[in-house]
């Protein structure tokens, strides 16, 4: 795919949540997004607020089939760019996977409301799997209104969250704030794969969403 300007991958840097819980990326949320999007040649960029080496959630380290499958992206998660160096780069979108260190890293980040609100006014897409979605929170339009208002989006449910055990955990439940912020929800069932295509804003649900997801933010780059 040719387009001018690469794909910026936007991971957290977040490692603890809560009393010294482990957290980081939920790594499938990344290398199937990632892999997918190297095999159809979309010129990437992976960056994280902190750069350098990226925390992944130990509940998603990867068993040694999935290690040798995801070798390539597990090798870009070693020394991300730092943020701060490339927001004001030119990206033809921003995609942001999930695993819960994302909801303590890039709500209230300026250079993540920085770097998404620029792309999305000049055109470009927006993307965000399963926690990724809370990069979108603290985002507003040209007007101040909350960028998500009466757009539809697909996030990690409050249902999911509760089954995990993390609802106690979290700063604030995604899916509520979300819905707060006017957006509407479209969720499925818990942990099946679902993603939401709304104009240039691509979402998915849960870690079962990260193929799909990738394949519409393909399909929504295309366009």
């Amino acid at each position: 795919m040719s387009l001018d300007k690469p794909l910026l991958m936007l991971v957290t840097s977040a490692s603890q949540m809560g009393q010294g819980q482990q957290t980081g990326l939920w790594l499938e949320e990344f290398a199937v997004p990632y892999l997918l999007f190297r095999e159809q040649q979309v010129p990437l960029v992976v960056a994280s607020p902190r750069g350098g080496k990226i925390p992944v959630d130990p509940n998603s380290v990867p068993d040694d089939d999935q290690k040798a499958q995801w070798s390539e992206a597990i090798d870009q998660l070693q020394d991300t760019r730092a943020l701060e160096d490339v927001w004001e780069d030119g990206f033809s979108g921003v995609f942001v996977p999930g695993g819960h260190g994302a909801m303590f890293d890039m709500p209230d980040n300026p250079l993540v409301a920085a770097v998404m609100e620029r792309t999305w006014a000049d055109g470009g897409l927006l993307g965000a799997v399963c926690h990724g979605p809370a990069a979108l929170v603290g985002l507003r339009n040209e007007d101040g209104s909350p960028l998500v208002q009466n757009r539809t989006v697909a996030c990690f449910t409050n249902e999911e969250e509760r089954e995990v055990g993390l609802d106690e955990v979290m700063p604030f439940l995604l899916a509520t704030r979300l819905e707060e912020l006017g957006a509407t929800l479209d969720l499925a069932d818990k942990f099946v794969a679902h993603a939401i295509t709304d104009g240039k804003l691509v979402t998915g649900q849960n870690p079962q969403s990260s193929e799909a997801v990738a394949r519409a933010v393909i399909n929504a780059l295309s366009d």
